[in-house]
């Protein structure tokens, strides 16, 4: 259910965008990010910060597509987003005890600092990254595929990121039960 709640304001922006245009759709996604938000804030009384700042930046970018009658300004915003996201995991190995994965799942898996550290490292590269590629797609390809892209190249990413990630985790969940197994006999 969480994941159709986040998910909500992209596929009705694509949608929209489907149905009339840029304009319309970046309408859209401002109302039902508001909508999202309120919803978050009257029926679960917590709005997790990433909410809020999608908004925040959604009204600023969407806004100024829709002032300005420019869509190269939402274009811009998932790179904003995705850099705002790199800045803060590849931060956080300077600041405080733990990285941002490891503040995340510590209480869900147990790995090696060493394990946190590049897990850390190769999230806030792959936003680096998706940033970078929202930005060529954006400038290289036409508005059709560049909204595709951001439903569909975006969440594929991600989903086989986390997958690949997960595998990584695994791996080493495994060897250091295992280590545990050794150490028990």
């Amino acid at each position: 259910m969480k994941f159709l709640t986040d998910f909500l304001p992209i596929l009705l922006f694509f949608v929209a965008y489907q149905l009339y245009d840029i304009y319309v759709a970046t309408a859209v996604a401002i109302a039902a990010s508001v909508l999202q938000v309120g919803y978050l804030r009257l029926f679960r009384k917590k709005i997790e910060k990433m909410h809020l700042v999608t908004l925040g930046l959604l009204v600023v970018f969407g806004g100024l597509t829709l002032l300005l009658h420019d869509p190269l300004f939402i274009k811009w915003k998932p790179t904003v987003v995705n850099w705002m996201f790199a800045i803060v995991f590849l931060g956080s190995q300077f600041i405080g005890n733990k990285s941002m994965i490891e503040r995340m799942m510590s209480h869900a898996i147990d790995l090696p600092a060493r394990i946190w550290t590049r897990l850390n490292l190769s999230w806030g590269v792959f936003f680096l990254g998706s940033g970078v590629l929202n930005l060529y797609v954006a400038f290289n390809y036409s508005e059709q595929a560049w909204v595709k892209f951001k439903l569909f190249g975006m969440l594929g990413l991600t989903v086989i990121f986390v997958i690949l990630q997960s595998f990584y985790m695994a791996r080493h969940v495994r060897d250091q039960n295992q280590e545990d197994s050794v150490r028990g006999n």
